[in-house]
């Protein structure tokens, strides 16, 4: 495994992660043909963010190689939700797996904080550049990501590039899986993380463009652990959510697309979103990569 301690993006060109089986095989035979890679690795280190992606991968490569030949490794930093990081302990907990906590510095970096369109590119260099020789050091063969089919076929994933470049391994995109797949996989495995709503770290929420700073990263994620529980005691059952940070002191509200107008009808849920100036609630409800909408010239960075 190598790392790289600074890098510069390329501008151009994809990373060179493929999904290797054929589209018309049944989605069990992707999870065999998961099993089946993963069985190969003498011993494996899954950059584990918590998210239903990389459970699912540390769950095959425990049944593919026994919990003694896997660890997992969550990075802390500010970008990453305090509660993230107890429910990544647990579910390796329950695996029988050892878990790290490495910290990471991503806003060390200055292409990082610059945030623009490339800053995964910086945020993922960074966690490999740690999670790579935590795995050295640790007599582990190898470090693979949670990326997916999906990711892959998306295009616009600059952190790819970076995990790639480093020589992270994807076996998930590897044998074909998609999301929809590895959560219908996960739940009949019975793991929790099956239908855990998307959770993209901190910096996601803030425009690009805006420097990303722990202040900055702080306050978004303070605005939205305030809104969720204001928007449980209304009884209004939220899923997916998120408060971006737009710029000028302004922040969006993105909630399930169905839920809009229960909380539009309900000003004083949105006011307890503090620190911003302005708080407007988006009328087209919650997209993930909401943001990268926004870019001028997404193709520059795929």
């Amino acid at each position: 495994m190598t790392s790289q301690a600074q890098a510069t993006p390329p501008t151009t060109g994809a990373a060179h992660v493929v999904a290797s089986t054929a589209p018309e095989d049944a989605p069990g035979d992707r999870v065999d043909a998961l099993l089946d890679r993963l069985s190969s690795l003498p011993s494996l280190m899954v950059a584990f963010s918590g998210g239903a992606d990389s459970a699912f991968l540390l769950a095959a490569a425990v049944r593919a190689l026994g919990p003694e030949r896997v660890e997992a490794a969550t990075a802390v930093s500010p970008s990453l939700p305090r509660v993230e990081l107890e429910r990544a302990r647990e579910f390796a907990a329950g695996l029988g797996i050892a878990h790290h906590a490495p910290s990471t510095d991503e806003l060390s970096r200055e292409g990082y904080r610059a945030n623009a369109g490339d800053r995964c590119f910086f945020c993922k260099t960074e966690l490999m550049s740690v999670v790579g020789p935590l795995a050295a050091a640790r007599g582990i063969a190898a470090v693979a990501t949670g990326t997916n089919a999906d990711d892959v076929r998306a295009g616009f994933r600059p952190g790819i590039r970076a995990a790639a470049n480093a020589g992270a391994l994807t076996p998930l995109a590897d044998a074909g899986l998609t999301k929809s797949e590895i959560r219908a996989a996960s739940q009949s495995w019975g793991l929790p993380t099956w239908d855990k709503p998307a959770a993209a770290c901190l910096a996601s929420r803030i425009a690009y463009g805006v420097e990303v700073t722990a202040d900055g990263l702080e306050r978004v994620a303070g605005a939205e652990h305030a809104l969720r529980r204001a928007l449980d005691e209304a009884a209004i059952p939220v899923r997916n959510l998120r408060v971006r940070d737009m710029g000028g002191d302004t922040a969006k509200v993105e909630i399930d697309a169905e839920l809009v107008a229960r909380v539009a009808e309900r000003p004083e849920v949105l006011a307890v979103v503090e620190g911003f100036a302005e708080v407007r609630l988006d009328e087209r409800g919650f997209r993930s990569g909401a943001m990268n909408e926004l870019l001028p010239n997404p193709e520059r960075y795929r």
